[in-house]
C-alpha cells in the first residue's frame, strides 16, 4: 500500500504537548503522509515551539482558523484533505513507532 494518507492534528493551546505529538508523527515508517495541522485560534505560542518541523518536512500544512472547538477544527481538515484515508490524532497525543 502506497495511498496518501492525511492526518488532522486539532490544535488548540497545546504549546507543551504539540512537539512531541509532530514529532511521532514525522518518525513514521509510512511516508506517504499529508500532516494537516489546524490552528483552532489558539492563544499561546505553539507554533513557535514546532516551526523548525514545518520548515524541514513539506508533509506538514498549517491552516489557521478562528475559534470553533474540536469538531470545527476536525471538519476544517476533512475538506482540506487530499488523501485516500483520513486518521485523527489529538495534540496532547502521541503515536508509537
Amino acid at each position: 500500500m502506497n495511498e496518501l494518507i492525511t492526518v488532522v492534528v486539532p490544535v488548540y493551546n497545546v504549546e507543551n504537548f504539540i512537539e512531541k505529538c509532530l514529532l511521532s508523527i514525522k518518525n513514521q515508517t509510512y511516508k506517504n503522509l499529508e500532516i494537516l495541522v489546524v490552528n483552532d485560534g489558539s492563544t499561546d505560542s505553539f507554533f513557535e515551539k514546532v516551526s523548525y518541523i514545518f520548515d524541514l518536512d513539506s508533509r506538514f500544512k498549517l491552516i489557521n482558523k478562528p475559534n470553533g472547538g474540536l469538531s470545527s477544527a476536525r471538519n476544517c481538515g476533512i475538506k482540506a484533505a487530499r488523501g485516500k484515508y483520513i486518521a485523527f490524532i489529538d495534540s496532547d497525543d502521541y503515536v508509537c513507532c
